[in-house]
């Protein structure tokens, strides 16, 4: 929508976003390699870091302020590395996901273990103000795409749906009646952890100055091209990337994407995590949820395999 109307239509806006994040719930990009358009919090030598953010609405044209994508990053046996989107990002039948269920069916506990280690990693990508960077003062005042985890967006949903009757709901992403999102990263076992991070008190964005908020709006970036068709790989192009990966063919027949997705939620939900690499400083120990840059970090892996 354009900026004039997104003031009247914003007491609107929870009640859709917490429908449509139910929606997503129910049953997933190598763009943030290298874009500049993305923002990244950086941490001390101890891991741990500190910055303020605001979340920002959808982008003109389009509906949710965030885009979700799944995305697969793992090592094979011939020592390659597999770091591709999944195409059940949109809604087709991606690879590794069939590898997957037919590999956690055929009930052998290694092969189960092999699932855990290959699982889709969950993905959000929304704009956002910097308000405060510390480490990287430059950045204040200015519009990012930023990447983030399960563990952040469930802080979303709290204060857009909260468990208590004294609390009132919020939409974070609103320009007049949202919040600050203060993010805290500590070191918690060699892994980033975002407990700590939360929201401050309902505030205007610049002191709710609609020139300068529209300003903001017209930096925004589009979102739609973290799951624009055209960006993903074919399947037969996925298909003999993992075959070279593996260094094997897999000559076992197809299987639904419903079937595909339903396994990736039972292995999230019933088994345990997978230990993941201890190199990388990405993941959240407290739910094994990799954040922020877990892509670029795979990516650089791959780069030099």
């Amino acid at each position: 929508m354009a900026f004039k109307d997104l003031k009247q239509k914003r007491g609107n806006n929870i009640n859709k976003l917490v429908e449509e994040a139910e929606k997503l719930n129910s049953g997933g990009n190598q763009r943030s390699f290298g874009d500049d358009r993305m923002w990244k919090p950086t941490v001390d030598k101890s891991g741990n870091g500190y910055a303020v953010i605001r979340f920002l609405p959808a982008p003109e044209g389009e509906d949710l302020p965030w885009i979700r994508y799944w995305d697969h990053g793992f090592k094979g046996p011939t020592g390659m590395w597999y770091i591709e989107r999944s195409l059940t990002s949109i809604g087709q039948n991606d690879p590794v996901s069939e590898m997957n269920s037919r590999l956690w069916n055929s009930g052998r506990d290694e092969d189960k273990e092999i699932v855990r280690s290959r699982k889709r990693r969950l993905h959000y990508v929304s704009n956002i103000y910097v308000v405060s960077d510390p480490a990287n003062p430059e950045n204040e005042g200015k519009v990012f795409l930023y990447q983030y985890g399960k563990k952040i967006f469930d802080k979303i949903m709290d204060v857009m749906q909260p468990d208590f009757q004294d609390e009132e709901p919020m939409d974070p992403f609103d320009f007049w009646e949202g919040a600050d999102f203060k993010l805290k990263i500590r070191n918690v076992e060699g892994y980033r952890n975002y407990d700590k991070s939360e929201f401050s008190s309902q505030s205007s964005l610049l002191n709710g100055d609609d020139d300068e908020l529209e300003g903001v709006y017209n930096r925004m970036h589009s979102l739609q091209g973290f799951i624009d068709p055209k960006e993903f790989k074919t399947y037969d192009e996925l298909k003999s990337r993992l075959v070279r990966v593996l260094g094997e063919d897999d000559a076992l027949g197809p299987v639904s994407t419903a079937e595909s997705v339903s396994l990736d939620e039972t292995v999230e939900a019933r088994a345990p995590k997978s230990v993941p690499d201890p190199s990388s400083s990405d993941v959240d120990v407290s739910t094994g949820e990799e954040e922020d840059d877990t892509l670029s970090y795979f990516q650089k892996l791959a780069s030099q395999s």
